[in-house]
């Protein structure tokens, strides 16, 4: 599996079934396994950001799929790249 680090400016650690981002992704028709997944949105990918000289001011999180373009990003653990 490979993982991506995104900048999301939205994070959602929700029921899959319930709330704003569940909301979203039946609309755009995104299947989600398990009961808690971790739901980024908006998201850009943190080297998109480095190039054009701008750095992450939002959350920075690690993501399982990302195959959404950044809308959303699902599997998502927040992570510190300042380490």
């Amino acid at each position: 599996m490979i993982r991506i680090i995104l900048c999301c400016p939205r994070l959602y650690d929700e029921q899959a079934g319930s709330g704003n981002a569940a909301a979203l992704l039946g609309v755009l028709n995104i299947p989600v396994q398990g009961a808690n997944v971790p739901i980024g949105l908006d998201c850009t990918p943190l080297s998109v950001l480095a190039v054009a000289g701008n750095s992450c001011n939002t959350q920075t999180v690690c993501c399982e799929n990302n195959n959404f373009k950044g809308v959303v990003a699902i599997g998502c653990t927040p992570i510190n790249v300042n380490l």
